[in-house]
Order: C-alpha cells, then structure tokens, then sequence
C-alpha cells in the first residue's frame, strides 16, 4: 500500500472514533453484530471500511447525518488504491466495464507487462484462463464468461483509427503457461496477427537483452493523464503528474529493450513451436 493509503486510512479510522463517542468499541460491535476486532481495525487504520460499514456505522453510533461524509472520505481512501477483494466483490465484469471508460476516454495508450499477454491483445480461451485463475486466487464470483465478453468487445478500439497501441511485453510473457498448450499456440498465432496493424505497435524484450532497470509490475499509461499499475492485492489508479511522469520514464527504458516487426515475429514463432510441440 502507498503511504498516502494508509495516512488515508488512519485518518479516517479516527473519524470513526470520534463518531465513536462514548460507546466502548465491545459495545458498538454489539450494535452492528461485528466482531470487536472488526471495529478496532478500523479505528486503527488497519482494515478499509464499505460503504455499507460506513452507513451502519453512522447509524449505530447516532449520527446518521455523518454518512455522506464518511462514504467521501472513503472515495478518496480508494482514489489510488482499489483493492481486489473490493473490486471483485461483484465478479470481473464490472471491473472490464470500468475499464472500457478510460480506454475510450484516451488516444495514446502504451503499456508494459512481463508476465502474460496483455488484456487488448487476448484470445477469448486465453482470457477466460486468465480469469479463471484469479478468481480462484481471489475468491471472487466466477462471473467469467461475461468478463471474457467485456474484454474483446474493448478490442474493437484497437481497429478504430484515432487511436495508438503501444505495447511492450518482456518475452517471458510469451511464455508463460497460463492455458493449455493448444491455447497459447493459438495466442501466439494472435499476437502475431496484430503486428502490422496501423493502430498498435507491438515490443517484445528478448531474453538476454540489456535491461536499463529490472522488469516489475504491469502497467498501462492512458495519455499523459493517468497510470494504471498492478499489483497481487490492488490496483493503482495514479494521476499526479509526478507519478505519471515517472512510469511513462519506466516505460520508455524498457522499451529501449525491445525489438519490432521480423525480430519480434520471430521471439512469438519460437514460443508458439515450444508449446506446438507438447500434448
């Protein structure tokens, strides 16, 4: 989590207290059926309350007239930070949908991932392996084959003009076995389908290339107005320029690395023959 989160997060645990009043946290867990430690971990800035925390507890603690402010103060506490568990509590497709606003919104968009292919550049099989599997990491509702849908109904932006792709992926994103074989072979064969088109520009970072700083997190830079960044527990949504300003640098040294066109067909040709060959 950023330091602002958390500052963030304990600023509001406070708020809480205060609204606590008089009632002793035993006896305000009483009134909401929540277990004490729910309620000192929010006081405390160690848990993010809902919004349906944040109403119950305005009401339980006698200040209904708090609610709005408190549902605010939570907008801005997940302004940058938007967990996963949160996120994914209704499935992936909202997430998709939400999304699809900030790519339609943008005309120059680039992104850097090193451990899969990136979303605009998935087959339907692909994706759904992909979904699978954090679902199951995150234990969210299985709402997979909407989610799948959602995402390649976004890839018909990459066929609209007015509109640049430009993605780098380090080549073990090539090789990483997300799905079956016959799957990435079929992946494989998508990506190199894509090299060409006016609207995208595809990098690949060869293994052994020279590296100007280590490979790390996904990312994807909307314009100049916004970076989105992964991470295993949440997302980062950044749009202080000072962030913005950094991990377009990021990008730009890793894309130093990367090959285009013949050389790069040639790393996904390499890839595909590898997973061609096994059962």
């Amino acid at each position: 989590m950023t330091t602002d989160f958390q500052q963030a997060r304990a600023a509001l645990g406070r708020r809480l207290r205060e609204l606590r009043g008089q009632l002793t946290q035993r006896a305000l867990a009483d009134l909401l059926g929540w277990p004490q430690a729910k309620v000192s971990k929010l006081e405390t800035g160690r848990q993010t309350a809902t919004p349906e925390d944040a109403m119950a507890w305005a009401k339980a603690t006698g200040h209904p007239a708090a609610t709005e402010e408190l549902v605010a103060r939570l907008q801005g506490v997940e302004t940058h930070t938007r967990s996963w568990r949160r996120q994914l509590s209704a499935g992936h497709r909202p997430v998709q949908d939400v999304l699809t606003i900030e790519y339609e919104r943008s005309s120059a968009l680039r992104a850097w991932e090193g451990a899969m292919v990136v979303g605009m550049l998935q087959t339907p099989d692909y994706a759904r392996s992909v979904f699978a599997r954090y679902a199951e990491l995150h234990q969210a509702p299985r709402d997979i084959e909407e989610a799948v849908r959602a995402r390649v109904r976004r890839q018909e932006l990459l066929y609209q003009p007015g509109r640049t792709f430009h993605v780098v992926m380090w080549e073990a994103a090539l090789h990483a076995a997300v799905a079956p074989p016959d799957v990435l072979a079929a992946q494989l064969d998508r990506l190199g389908s894509v090299i060409g088109l006016d609207t995208v520009r595809l990098g690949i970072v060869p293994f052994g290339a020279q590296l100007g700083i280590p490979p790390a997190n996904a990312f994807w830079l909307y314009d100049n107005r916004m970076a989105i960044v992964e991470d295993w527990h949440a997302e980062l949504w950044l749009d202080d320029a000072d962030s913005v300003a950094l991990y377009r640098r990021v990008w730009e040294t890793l894309e130093q690395s990367a090959v285009y066109g013949t050389q790069a067909r040639r790393l996904i040709a390499r890839a595909r023959a590898h997973f061609a060959d096994l059962p």
